[in-house]
């Protein structure tokens, strides 16, 4: 059973994003989620591997599944981890990564979760993301930790 303790920051001052993420077996997000530098956890792509519980905040980051469709937009895994209502209490936002090939399902899990949980969708980015939103989304994510 994996758990998680808050990372301090390295500069002393509150402490660094943490980040729960899914990545399919094409690793586009885990790749994404690395080059932010955040403390992060994978949530298991197998059944058999062990389950994820976090204890602290956190931003989800996610791909899009479903091929253009609603319907399984978000990853089963992600489903299933977030039915457990201690790691669903502690998320905080939700950055889903897509394919503009989708159309209007665009990121749409992200927009799905952010519904179901009252948080904000706070970036969408295509495939593994440039290294603009990377900038963007690590600039994003320290100022946003500072307010919660």
């Amino acid at each position: 059973m994996p758990e998680t303790d808050c990372v301090p920051s390295p500069n002393g001052g509150g402490h660094v994003p943490y980040l729960v993420y899914f990545s399919s077996a094409t690793n586009n997000t885990h790749r994404f989620v690395k080059r932010l530098g955040f403390p992060a956890d994978r949530i298991p792509l197998r059944p058999r591997d062990p389950f994820l519980y976090v204890k602290q905040p956190y931003v989800l980051v996610i791909p899009t599944y479903g091929g253009g469709s609603i319907k399984g937009a978000v990853p089963k895994q992600v489903v299933k981890f977030l039915n457990v209502p201690e790691n669903r209490q502690y998320c905080r936002g939700v950055i889903t990564g897509g394919n503009t090939n989708f159309g209007q399902a665009y990121c749409i899990a992200g927009d799905i979760i952010s519904t179901k949980l009252n948080v904000p969708h706070m970036y969408k980015f295509e495939l593994l993301g440039t290294g603009e939103d990377v900038a963007k989304v690590r600039e994003g994510l320290e100022e946003f930790w500072q307010r919660i």
